[in-house]
């Protein structure tokens, strides 16, 4: 099993335990000298090998087939029917006679790959590969079956934790640092694909930082050793013998072109899920979007860094911290904000009900709040809105907002400027206005009444900026009405 990158074919004690285990294993990889140059031979018995065949083999033993199974219903014909279901329905449907379907049961299996962190029996594997099942057994390289149970999962990353019954001398593999891992560097990837248990590949890092559009929190290392279908939750290991990342996605179009999850990423989830089953993430209640060029020339910024705070959502952390829509933020808690992906990694790392700092450009000066990070719920996420497109007249015709027009479009706001139509290549059309979006702001001054709109156009420059409601999303947009 390996998700896709395409949806058509998408398949307490841990501060002690594994805690201490990662950082042990940091110590315990192979001799970086012995290791270092793949076309190398070395001898292994009684012949000379290369050094991916001395990499395979130590780490071989670490590596898990994970075989899950869960039941399904499916439809069956009344027993005493006739094996070919599919012909006589057709026939009897004529006469009114369809026959009575029931309802089965039966097992559909699954296989994925899994690696050993801990000699009693702790073992990471994806998400995907385990969620949702009734039975996993795990096969060790030396042919003993274990039976293994659910620690915990995190849907987000997919990762999962699994412990093996019974385990106390297993081969766990030593952990690395991806981090420092660069393109280029060798990788190899072992995993079961198809079934084809213990299959070793071999290529390069080919980028990191890869957002494939799984989730918001997305920083996969790209590689083209072959991983296939069996390879997910597989370890991708460096040339000193350590995990730099786990296995987890493909693009079916090529082959060469696989995504494994950073191991330091792991590193800070997998002690949350062995001792909680789940992961506590951080929150501010803000939609933010990217700082373009146009929006930091409206917002009077000197660069393109930070996140744009679209909305603050009413009474959560950020609203009663002080953060205000159209503010950019640049650090939380020391750490610099370049965009949207480091904002979204640091917020959800920030510990929880405790306060952070968060510095902001706010009408191009800096500023600082405190803010009480809350924990994200399940299946809360910040929302990203979209980028402005770009953009002579605003070419739109608006009404104030009004019960009907709730209705009409389906709005959650009771303020502001509905859009009731858009002149097909003006210049609200160009940036992507559309009907039944709803003018909030323009220049940051709050629009109730078309006189607001039209007061404010009248000594707004050439590149007015306007805060909209779409939906649930708000974001900022700037019309170029010189275009």
């Amino acid at each position: 099993m390996l998700r896709s990158i395409l949806p058509a074919l998408a398949a307490g004690l841990l501060g002690g335990l594994i805690g201490a285990w990662f950082l042990a294993t940091d110590e315990k990889s192979a001799d970086p000298d012995a290791l270092a140059a793949p076309g190398e031979m070395a001898e292994i018995g009684d012949g000379a090998h290369s050094r991916f065949a001395v990499l395979a083999l130590k780490a071989a033993s670490g590596v898990v087939k994970v075989h899950t199974s869960r039941t399904v219903a499916q439809p069956s014909l009344d027993a005493g029917r006739a094996p070919f279901p599919g012909l006589f329905e057709r026939f009897q449907s004529r006469r009114g006679q369809r026959p009575r379907r029931e309802r089965a049961e039966r097992k559909l299996p699954s296989l994925g790959t899994g690696f050993i962190i801990s000699p009693d029996g702790l073992i990471v594997t994806n998400n995907h590969v385990v969620e949702g099942v009734d039975e996993i057994e795990v096969v060790l390289r030396d042919g003993r079956k274990l039976q293994a149970s659910v620690v915990g999962l995190d849907p987000m990353t997919d990762l999962a934790l699994l412990r093996a019954a019974g385990a106390s001398d297993l081969d766990a593999l030593p952990l690395g640092d991806s981090d420092v891992v660069l393109p280029g560097d060798w990788v190899v990837a072992i995993g079961n694909p198809f079934g084809l248990g213990h299959t070793v590949t071999a290529g390069i890092v080919s980028a990191k930082g890869r957002d494939i559009g799984q989730g918001p929190y997305d920083d996969f290392i790209q590689t083209d050793a072959a991983i296939n279908p069996g390879n997910s939750g597989g370890p991708l290991i460096d040339l000193q013998g350590r995990v730099i990342g786990i296995n987890t996605a493909i693009n079916p179009r090529a082959n060469t072109i696989g995504f494994a999850v950073p191991i330091n990423m792991a590193k800070r989830i997998l002690p949350q899920l062995e001792a909680s089953g789940r992961v506590q993430r951080g929150f501010l209640g803000v939609m933010v979007q990217p700082v373009t060029k146009g929006l930091a020339k409206a917002l009077g910024l000197a660069n393109l860094q930070g996140a744009l705070v679209s909305n603050v959502e009413t009474g959560g952390p950020a609203d009663l911290g002080g953060i205000f829509p159209g503010d950019v933020i640049v650090r939380i808690a020391g750490l610099p904000i370049e965009n949207l992906r480091d904002l979204t990694h640091v917020v959800a790392d920030a510990k929880v009900g405790e306060p952070a700092e968060i510095e902001v450009l706010r009408m191009g000066k800096r500023r600082t709040f405190s803010v009480r990070v809350a924990e994200l719920e399940e299946l809360q996420e910040t929302a990203q809105a979209g980028e402005a497109l770009g953009g002579a007249s605003l070419g739109i015709e608006i009404e104030p907002n009004s019960p009907d027009l709730k209705e009409r479009y389906g709005l959650d706001v009771d303020d502001g400027l509905v859009i009731t139509r858009v002149q097909p290549g003006g210049s609200s059309d160009a940036v992507g206005l559309e009907e039944g979006d709803v003018l909030l702001e323009m220049d940051r001054k709050r629009l109730a009444t078309p006189d607001d709109l039209r007061g404010g156009l009248a000594v707004a420059g050439e590149q007015p900026l306007f805060r909209v409601r779409r939906g649930n999303t708000t974001l900022f947009i700037v019309v170029d009405r010189g275009r």
